[in-house]
């Protein structure tokens, strides 16, 4: 595994940082990457003794600087993204486009950055980190939604694109997972998520780090394309 490259982006703290130590206890050379919680990224770069870099994956230049900074990568981890929550009459034009811009378009800009270096290789990873909500929908979520559906369709398309160059590409679809984005609901409202989840628990981050380190390994050779959910069943 030595020698072999990395990015997490948004891997300053829930799914991402959980990633990243996930993949730097496998031997990954990772860089962290952030955009607001500087304090956060530069606390997990110092504790798994890697670099992070600050980066707006909505300008592209900024995202063109990154991978300029980065370096060609064996593994591109899109995990940036932000929440949107209300009756779609109530999201104004800039509210939409904002979470478009960040979790749809976002990834896009990653992965055209990342695949150059991963066809002329021919071997890679991308891995893009979606939602049960873009497989099946939330009520008052119609754009977090639209911008994780997006993402699976981005997977199954550079699946058949990428694979004849030996690329992999494959998406996660975290279900009622214990993170910043649950902070909105009480206790009463994370008890019935936990109730609708046959598990019976809301999952964690290192849930879905695990997942992610999976599909990132050799273990995954022969997998690519898939939308693979980590929810608890929730999604049944």
């Amino acid at each position: 595994m030595m020698g072999k490259t990395a990015l997490v982006t948004g891997s300053s703290r829930g799914i991402g940082a959980a990633a990243a130590r996930a993949l730097a206890a496998d031997g990954w050379e990772l860089t962290v990457h952030y955009h607001r919680s500087q304090d956060a990224a530069l606390a997990l770069a110092a504790e798994l003794g890697v670099p992070a870099l600050e980066a707006d994956v909505t300008d592209p230049a900024q995202v063109t600087a990154l991978f300029d900074a980065v370096g060609p990568l064996d593994l591109l981890v899109c995990n940036a993204g932000v929440a949107q929550y209300g009756l779609l009459t109530d999201t104004d034009e800039d509210a939409w486009r904002q979470v478009l811009a960040v979790n749809t378009d976002g990834a896009y800009r990653c992965c055209r950055a990342a695949i150059p270096h991963m066809v002329r290789r021919k071997a890679g990873s991308i891995i893009l980190v979606s939602s049960v909500w873009g497989l099946y929908g939330a009520s008052c979520e119609a754009a977090y939604s639209a911008s994780k559906a997006a993402l699976i369709g981005l997977t199954k398309a550079l699946c058949k694109e990428l694979g004849p160059s030996g690329i992999r590409v494959n998406c996660v679809c975290p279900g009622v997972i214990d993170t910043d984005m649950l902070a909105q609901f009480d206790q009463a409202d994370r008890q019935a998520l936990a109730d609708e989840t046959p598990l019976g628990r809301i999952g964690t981050a290192q849930d879905v780090a695990e997942l992610i380190a999976f599909l990132a390994s050799d273990r995954a050779s022969f997998i690519t394309g898939q939308a693979i959910g980590c929810d608890g069943g929730f999604g049944l």
